[in-house]
């Protein structure tokens, strides 16, 4: 969910993976370096094409920034949320990717709190998660790991 450009991905063809994605673009950075995001399903993540219960595995890393320039590189390489739905959008996210994902499988969900913290983002699903690791600069992107429990089911 929301692959972008796969940058954190060790394999971007990796054939275990369907990356999915709300847009199909190819950009220019601002150092020339091309920036091509192609998932293999153009879909919104609110509202995935996949059955109930399909993959063991699912990643989430939707967009964090609240604003960005138009034109930016930021909004090119990252999206960005809308500022008077991103909770919504972010809960409809979540319920979707437990929704896909099967008993007992793994949700992995990155966030990176540049505008947001992840204070606000967490509440948004009522599941917990099992491993919360911050990394990055000033430790501002979490990797927090969700296990598809029984009772949500």
């Amino acid at each position: 969910m929301c692959c972008g450009s796969r940058m954190f991905w060790f394999n971007k063809s990796d054939p275990r993976g369907v990356f999915s994605d709300i847009r199909s673009e190819t950009h220019e950075l601002c150092d020339g370096r091309a920036l091509h995001i192609r998932p293999d399903v153009v879909a919104d993540f609110r509202r995935m094409p996949f059955v109930n219960n399909q993959f063991p595995v699912v990643v989430f890393d939707p967009p964090h920034l609240a604003r960005a320039g138009e034109k930016s590189w930021m909004r090119k390489k990252y999206g960005v949320l809308d500022k008077n739905t991103w909770r919504d959008d972010i809960r409809a996210g979540f319920s979707e990717a437990f929704r896909v994902l099967r008993p007992h499988g793994v949700l992995i969900f990155k966030w990176n709190e540049t505008h947001i913290p992840i204070g606000q983002i967490l509440p948004l699903t009522d599941h917990h998660p099992v491993i919360w690791q911050r990394t990055g600069k000033g430790d501002r992107t979490h990797w927090v790991v969700f296990v598809k429990g029984e009772h949500h089911v």
